[in-house]
């Protein structure tokens, strides 16, 4: 295996064996020791796949979770003393994809690291910062540049546009971004849809007429005008 591991734990000792067996088993380590500094290193560095303690001192592993899964679908191991049935399943509901439970037996942990990068796919969202020319999209901190100038979104307005940056140069219908940002039960509120382009363009100076980011598709949805270098 060539693949770069983050593994997000505060006990030193844990870190410590962890990295003698993923080097071992052709890894390479990225660490941190708290929570907040993982959601920074998932997303600058972009890991192949991570491994993730729940008892952080700073903030709790589920909290990690679902900040990384804003923008990313990198497969997620949860290594915890927390071995009770709701714990499990309040992990594996927030995004993680496996948990394994200390003290663990290596060989098994290995197995189930090569399982989740045999499995992993590319994905659109595996990138935190998205750029289109002179227009960067940051998922993490949720900010949106043009030219250098941040421009302010309303949180609803930043989600339609992450996720037409997420899908750039496809079509994005307007069920699929109803439902994935406001919810099934407004799938028919189109309007609110046309509101928060409208508000996209207007602040991103993106003429309507004549697009350059944000292209419409009458009747269906809409796309990003350009995939990122």
């Amino acid at each position: 295996m060539n693949a770069r591991v983050l593994v997000i734990e505060d006990e030193t000792p844990i870190r410590r064996f962890l990295r003698i067996a993923l080097e071992a088993a052709g890894l390479t380590m990225l660490e941190a020791d708290r929570g907040r500094l993982g959601i920074e290193r998932a997303a600058t560095e972009a890991p192949d796949l991570v491994v993730l303690d729940l008892g952080l001192p700073d903030i709790d592993g589920k909290a990690v979770i679902a900040a990384i899964r804003e923008w990313s679908q990198v497969p997620i191991l949860v290594l915890s003393v927390r071995d009770g049935e709701a714990e499990k399943i309040a992990a594996l509901d927030a995004g993680a994809d496996d948990y394994v439970t200390k003290p663990f037996a290596t060989g098994e942990l290995l197995a189930r690291l090569r399982a989740l990068l045999r499995s992993r796919r590319p994905a659109e969202t595996d990138r935190a910062v998205l750029t289109f020319g002179d227009l960067v999209i940051d998922q993490a901190a949720h900010t949106v540049t043009r030219g250098g100038v941040e421009v302010r979104l309303t949180r609803k307005e930043f989600d339609v546009l992450a996720l037409l940056a997420r899908h750039a140069g496809r079509l994005v219908t307007h069920r699929q971004l109803l439902t994935t940002i406001w919810g099934p039960a407004h799938v028919e509120d189109t309007h609110y849809l046309r509101i928060a382009i409208g508000h996209i363009r207007d602040k991103l100076g993106d003429d309507a007429a004549n697009p350059r980011f944000v292209i419409t598709d009458p009747g269906v949805g809409y796309r990003l005008g350009s995939s990122p270098p």
